[in-house]
């Protein structure tokens, strides 16, 4: 796999895959995405930073649950060319 092929965490802190509670997840696995796009968040200390895909590809896998604890540069999600 290569180093770009996984989306990994800025910073540590809880993991969200939604905006907000009330709001669809941003990506689904299945999903093409572009480089920059943003596939969830990281809320440390109330601040929430955007978790972003590093390149285009297809999110194959989530590698971590919705709110689970996260540390600086996890992988949370993978990507494939396909």
């Amino acid at each position: 796999m290569a180093e770009d092929s996984t989306i990994k965490a800025p910073a540590p802190g809880t993991f969200y895959r939604r905006p907000s509670p009330d709001e669809d997840v941003f990506v689904k696995e299945g999903d093409r995405v572009e480089s920059g796009q943003v596939v969830g968040l990281v809320e440390v200390m109330k601040n929430f930073l955007d978790v972003t895909a590093a390149r285009d590809g297809v999110l194959a896998t989530f590698l971590i649950e919705n709110e689970d604890l996260v540390e600086a540069g996890q992988d949370v999600a993978t990507l494939t060319d396909r």
